[in-house]
């Protein structure tokens, strides 16, 4: 079965991706860094993205009826613009073959461990929130 395209979705994903794009395009030129040096503005922009993935998602699990467009738009669009996983492998790689192997390593495992940590605690801090309404 070939599926029809959702028009709108595929709207709001982009107009999403876009405002993600630019915010984190502002971020590395707020947080600059020269090859050779850590990668700080990428590593921000993935945890803060993490954090606010976590966020929606508590917000679109518990919410009775969220416009169908709200998570394309805002999760895939927005915070999938804003986060950047092709960045991150280049600044790894970038480390990596610069002689910074230890710095290379230490990125992955600080990316992975404050992202994770960054989603659990958006989700838990959000549900908090909420439930003490």
């Amino acid at each position: 079965m070939i599926s029809v395209p959702r028009w709108d979705v595929l709207a709001v994903i982009g107009a999403g991706g876009a405002l993600g794009s630019l915010a984190r395009y502002g971020l590395s030129v707020a947080l600059p860094h020269a090859r050779g040096e850590f990668a700080v503005a990428t590593l921000v922009t993935n945890v803060l993205g993490c954090l606010l993935i976590g966020v929606l998602m508590a917000i679109l699990t518990t919410a009775a009826q969220p416009h169908h467009l709200l998570r394309p738009f805002l999760g895939v669009g927005i915070l999938g613009g804003f986060t950047t996983f092709s960045t991150f492998v280049t600044d790894t790689l970038d480390a990596a073959t610069t002689g910074r192997l230890g710095e290379s390593v230490a990125y992955v495992a600080a990316s992975l461990a404050l992202c994770l940590t960054a989603v659990a605690a958006g989700l838990a801090a959000t549900r908090a929130v909420r439930k003490g309404r």
